[in-house]
């Protein structure tokens, strides 16, 4: 048994004692064997021997490597079903994946509630909601849709605890799938709103504005950008379908050149520069092109303080995917010249933080039933959060990633930056949050061995080398011997955490 519960003894000092562990702590030169204790729910002691008589329970980690528990910061819980439903399976698929910690972009609008209005009536709904379903702890980036939301800042920085905000550059003048004539409609903003630089611009001061309110909080408070040009994506769609030369992924990718990442990166990065607006995340870079231009522009404005962002997708997928439309995501797979640059820009540290993107698009959704191979009527968006760890493990270890490093990469890069201090980190006083991985253990991916509801994968028959075999949530086991263990336990983390 692995676990083995006993009488407390009198002198028990700790909750729990995880014993035979190679701790792995992002930042440092090496991964040191030890034991690590737990008292209510915060990591108390980790020493190279902790005697076992010191703990109410002890659970042998068999020599596994124990990383912090994974921090995933940008998932979609609640994009193509409803919030009640997906904040359960696809919390379960976190915890699976030794994710202990998701952070949801969510906004007004078409998909997610389908309702616009202001947020002081619509986020409470989200965290009712949210609240005793996740299995896993969770937190919100919220998207100022229009003029309302921006005023509504300062507000969602003091009393909600959100101090990440995104911005999807795309929408004034495209769709979530492709072209898209009714924007309004879509954004459910009223008619004399735009969705458009000018309102990007708008939200950076909007930001800069709560910064110097809440100057406690500057540091966590930050804006992300989904960065793609509307104009040249729509121009670049229609060519690519009328030439009909191209399908499947790469028509999708050539329909969203990575020039247009580029560009719109430099319209942000001005735009920062222009507001003042210090803390900038680049998400889901994808190309060459794009990495280039984020690298540029941290030359040109060296006093903002980017993060750049790759998915575990544009790490693990190419063009050439036997996956097909159900690989389709905004921004799009790339060329596997593409794929291998980003793999060269993570080891040499250019990239901050590796995430899922994780958007659960169930099959009968995700593909046209009647035209299942036309990448133009695919959705957009697929899950991936409990192959997060295990992926990087297998390929990141053929390209020289020390397992320091991947810790830094998966858990407190992320955390630090989005407020969450009390996470991302094997070390006395954080919350107890930690992934045991097995590196020897080989498998293959199955859609139907996971416990999100998406019932496919575009990573599909994939081996991987290295598995998550236990999760713990601030000390308690959420995953176990292949199954979620106990109900939901997730807490709303208000930030700063």
């Amino acid at each position: 048994m692995a676990t083995k519960k006993t009488t407390a003894p009198a002198k028990a000092q700790y909750d729990l004692l995880i014993k035979n562990v190679r701790v792995v702590r992002p930042g440092a030169a090496l991964v040191e064997q030890g034991d690590i204790a737990i008292k209510n729910g915060r990591f108390a002691k980790i020493a190279p021997v902790i005697p076992a008589d010191t703990a109410k329970e002890v659970y042998d980690g068999k020599n596994r490597l124990a990383f912090p528990g994974l921090v995933d910061p940008h998932m979609h819980t609640g994009i193509y079903s409803p919030l009640a439903e997906d904040a359960v399976t696809e919390s379960r698929a976190a915890a699976q994946g030794g994710v202990t910690s998701s952070l949801n972009y969510f906004r007004t609008g078409g998909y997610y509630l389908n309702k616009g209005g202001p947020y002081k009536k619509f986020f409470p709904e989200v965290l009712d909601i949210s609240a005793g379903r996740f299995h896993v702890d969770y937190a919100y980036h919220l998207a100022p849709m229009d003029k309302r939301h921006i005023r509504e800042i300062p507000d969602l920085v003091d009393n909600f605890g959100v101090t990440s905000f995104k911005i999807y550059m795309f929408y004034g003048g495209h769709g979530l799938h492709g072209r898209s004539s009714n924007q309004h409609e879509f954004l459910m903003i009223n008619e004399d709103e735009k969705y458009d630089i000018a309102h990007f611009e708008f939200v950076m001061r909007g930001l800069r504005k709560a910064m110097d309110r809440f100057p406690d909080k500057a540091a966590d408070i930050s804006l992300s950008l989904h960065c793609e040009t509307a104009e040249i994506m729509a121009a670049y769609t229609r060519i690519v379908e009328e030439e009909g030369k191209l399908k499947g992924l790469p028509a999708y990718s050539a329909a969203r050149p990575p020039h247009s990442e580029g560009l719109a990166i430099f319209i942000a990065s001005y735009l920062a520069n222009e507001t003042d607006l210090p803390n900038i995340n680049l998400l889901h870079l994808t190309s060459r092109k794009a990495v280039l231009a984020a690298l540029q522009m941290a030359a040109v404005f060296p006093h903002i303080n980017f993060r750049r962002e790759v998915t575990i997708g544009h790490l693990m997928l190419d063009t050439d995917s036997k996956a097909g439309g159900l690989a389709k995501v905004n921004p799009p797979i790339r060329p596997r010249e593409d794929v291998e640059y980003l793999w060269e820009q993570l080891v040499a540290g250019n990239l901050d933080w590796v995430c899922s993107d994780h958007a659960c698009c169930k099959h009968e959704m995700k593909v046209d039933p009647k035209k299942p191979g036309n990448i133009w009527l695919s959705k957009s968006g697929f899950g991936g959060t409990e192959y997060l760890l295990a992926a990087l493990v297998s390929e990141g270890r053929k390209r020289g990633l020390t397992w320091n490093q991947m810790a830094a990469l998966t858990s407190y890069n992320a955390a630090r930056r989005f407020g969450l201090h009390s996470k991302g980190d094997i070390a006395e006083g954080l919350d107890a949050d930690l992934a045991l991985l097995d590196p020897s253990e080989t498998w293959t991916v199955r859609a139907a061995d996971s416990e999100s509801q998406q019932g496919y994968t575009p990573f599909e028959g994939m081996e991987l080398s290295g598995r998550v075999k236990t999760t713990f949530l601030r000390g308690q086991r959420i995953y176990d011997n292949n199954q979620v263990v106990g109900k939901p336990i997730g807490r709303y983390l208000a930030r700063p955490y």
